[in-house]
């Protein structure tokens, strides 16, 4: 490797058990991840984190994506793993394909194909999580060749792939965008990459001055910083989804949400803002230990709720607000987002403003993931 070149990631999703039973045998999946960074030289990460078994794949692909479930025809790079075509991952495992040369821009859509020969059961337990954009299953055979690989099924799911990177110059960093369904963006409109860090990528690359960064998305939906819900905690799944990413610089992370709102209804995981506080504190030692900048971001407004009615009560929004005082004044971040300012209706600012709000009362609408996305400093990574 180039010893003035290093890793770093331009791309990612937090793996998480799959949520729905549902098994694979004989077909080949193509993913469609938009990377924020290019480069000549990537890699792909295939996460078997959550299976129960093997993960077997007899052939896997990288290229530029060009319409639908197409590529662009000459971008088709095979990708080995330690040198072999076929490889398998071990339950709980992560596996890293080794490097292939392909010329990816900025903001570019790829392509990365994986074929499972064998029999996944219902219950192997998927690693996947939400896409909110359209991946592709196929009929039945090896496709991964294909320039346009035939379709068996569309879904709004990753599925095994977490991960890419690209081989840059030592002078880039990369910063992991860390939270819930905020961060990964639930409710938004399908195919329009409108999540906050999609945003943040947007503007990493349109400027012109400052530090060249990725943006890793490791927003994971229900997520808490305390207990697990459709995955690990965020205390947790820090390690993986921060520390070890490639290149990792700074994070922004923005937990606590669903902490407050208990959607379990379990009296022992009732949150307060001390015990929130407590656990952040745990993720900024953990990265000032590995030299990592971490960015608190406050959390919105959720009065008037209505994705789970009844979630929000004055003692919880007491918790809310001395959490996100402690974030902008408790001096324990490398800097601050303040999203709760950025959504929030000045009127009633329990509540997001109108514009800024999905219709539920918790999720922003693409305007407001938007709008988060433009509310972040980016001198706060340079």
């Amino acid at each position: 490797m180039d010893n003035n070149r290093s890793w770093v990631g331009t791309w990612a999703t937090s793996p998480a058990p799959y949520e729905t039973g549902m098994g694979f045998s004989n077909l080949t999946l193509r993913m469609c991840p938009r990377i924020s960074i290019g480069g000549d030289t990537l890699r792909v990460r295939v996460s078997n984190a959550y299976g129960g078994g093997n993960l077997v794949i007899g052939a896997a692909t990288v290229g530029i994506r060009d319409q639908g479930p197409a590529i662009q025809p000459g971008s088709e790079r095979k990708l080995t793993f330690g040198g072999s075509g076929p490889a398998t991952v071990a339950a709980g495992a992560l596996a890293i394909s080794d490097p292939v040369k392909l010329e990816a821009e900025p903001l570019a859509d790829l392509a990365v194909s994986l074929y499972l020969p064998g029999e996944m059961p219902p219950g192997f337990q998927i690693t996947g999580r939400y896409a909110r954009q359209t991946n592709y299953l196929s009929p039945p055979g090896d496709f991964t060749a294909e320039i346009k690989m035939p379709v068996g099924a569309i879904t709004d799911e990753w599925f095994f792939v977490s991960g890419i990177d690209v081989l840059t110059s030592k002078e880039t960093g990369g910063v992991v965008a860390f939270g819930d369904s905020l961060t990964d963006a639930n409710i938004s409109t399908h195919d329009t990459y409108n999540r906050w860090p999609d945003q943040l990528a947007r503007r990493m690359t349109a400027r012109r001055a400052g530090r060249h960064l990725g943006v890793m998305n490791q927003g994971l939906g229900g997520n808490r910083i305390l207990h697990d819900l459709r995955g690990d905690s965020g205390l947790r799944r820090f390690d993986r989804d921060v520390l070890a990413q490639p290149g990792v610089t700074h994070a922004v992370v923005m937990l606590g949400t669903n902490d407050l709102r208990n959607s379990l209804g379990d009296p022992g995981q009732e949150a307060t803002g001390e015990q929130m506080i407590a656990g952040l504190g745990q993720m900024v030692q953990r990265a000032k230990a590995r030299g990592i900048k971490l960015i608190g971001a406050t959390l919105t407004p959720f009065e008037n709720e209505t994705f789970m009615p009844g979630s929000w009560n004055p003692e919880r929004e007491e918790h809310r607000a001395a959490f996100n005082n402690w974030i902008r004044e408790g001096g324990a971040f490398d800097g601050v987002v303040d999203f709760d300012e950025a959504l929030r209706d000045p009127g009633c600012p329990t509540r997001m403003l109108p514009i800024y709000d999905c219709g539920d009362g918790l999720h922003p609408s693409d305007l407001g993931y938007c709008r988060m996305g433009d509310a972040i400093d980016l001198a706060l990574f340079d």
